[in-house]
């Protein structure tokens, strides 16, 4: 079976709470949403693909919207905040950022995160990373509007924010505040959707982009084909940075879960009884998991050298996805977003999984 590289223009991963893992959890987290650790390698189309996330231009609603202020949200960290003004917006998160431009109010972003690397934002100054906020270089912008979520920080620099009388809105876990949620499941792109237009005074537009992407997905999920035996593949979740010697397996609270299932597919890493959201990759993890295929970000396949170089990490070879080769690659930018392109990540990873269905 050849390789599988993503041919079509295709986080906020959650903490790992083991010692080790929370060390690691920040390269995740910084990568996880599109991060600019490039790699070179030696996969044959992770670097075009990468290129290809770059160069992708969003889909916004057809008519643009007109906010409706004040606003008063919840903000996840106990602050109820009242925003009055969306004339400057900056989302401290590429996947905040995809949002917002797409429901039509790209023409107010004023700054951007390190990941939104989306055609719309590339000529906005990159003022932050997710996790390394420079509250400096947020306020030099003279924002009216702040969105964060929960992973973003580090806190002094959000309370200087807020100190500076700019309405900053975090938004957290669904399990924490079920209607200011970001995405971490197929299921919550909608209510994360609805959160980010709730905030910037333009629900209908949230109601109208919602409704656009549920429908999109939904039409992917009605049109996969399966192999003809009916076998459900069993896919691993990889998340990999070869230049800090990240190597980590998914598992149950990966992120990844859902995504799998709506395509007809089973988290090898959860179903081998994984409970954290990542281990560190071993013969006898990868062993117990047995993966049909691996599912990875292109970038971190770059970095251990393509699909040759993966093939060399421990245990890899020996699955049945590495004997196969078989290796579904999606763009660091929008594997775990879950926001209005999931359908186009639906899309590949479907297209690249049974490429060989009968």
């Amino acid at each position: 079976m050849q390789q599988r590289q993503s041919a079509r223009p295709p986080a906020r991963l959650p903490r790992i709470v083991t010692a080790l893992a929370a060390t690691l959890a920040l390269a995740l987290r910084l990568a996880g949403c599109g991060g600019s650790d490039g790699g070179s390698g030696g996969g044959k189309g992770g670097g075009k693909n990468a290129a290809a996330a770059q160069a992708e231009a969003l889909e916004p609603l057809a008519r643009k919207p007109s906010p409706r202020l004040p606003a008063t949200v919840d903000s996840a960290d106990g602050h109820r905040t009242t925003v009055t003004s969306a004339d400057r917006i900056v989302p401290l998160t590429g996947s905040l950022s995809e949002i917002v431009f797409t429901l039509g109010l790209g023409d107010r972003v004023v700054g951007r995160d390190v990941t939104a690397d989306f055609a719309q934002a590339r000529k906005l100054p990159v003022v932050t990373r997710a996790h390394d906020v420079s509250a400096e270089n947020v306020l030099s912008l003279k924002p009216t509007v702040v969105l964060a979520d929960t992973s973003t920080g580090p806190a002094e620099a959000i309370d200087q924010i807020r100190d500076a009388g700019v309405p900053l809105i975090t938004l957290a876990p669904a399990k924490e505040l079920a209607d200011l949620a970001p995405a971490k499941e197929l299921a919550d792109v909608g209510t994360r959707i609805d959160a980010v237009a709730a905030a910037l005074g333009v629900p209908d537009a949230g109601r109208e982009l919602r409704e656009r992407t549920e429908r999109r997905i939904d039409a992917v999920r009605a049109d996969i084909e399966r192999p003809a035996d009916g076998k459900r593949p069993r896919v691993a979740f990889l998340y990999l940075r070869g230049s800090t010697a990240v190597y980590l397996l998914g598992g149950r609270d990966s992120g990844a879960g859902s995504l799998l299932e709506a395509a007809g597919a089973r988290d090898a890493g959860e179903e081998s009884g994984l409970e954290k959201d990542f281990t560190p990759i071993t013969s006898e993890a990868l062993a117990k998991a047995a993966p049909d295929a691996l599912l990875v970000m292109s970038k971190g396949l770059d970095s251990v050298g393509g699909v040759d170089g993966l093939l060399k990490l421990p245990g890899v070879a020996e699955t049945p996805a590495g004997m196969d080769r078989r290796v579904v690659s999606i763009e660091d930018g929008k594997l775990l977003n879950y926001g209005p392109r999931t359908d186009k990540v639906l899309r590949s990873l479907v297209d690249q999984l049974y490429e060989d269905a009968a």
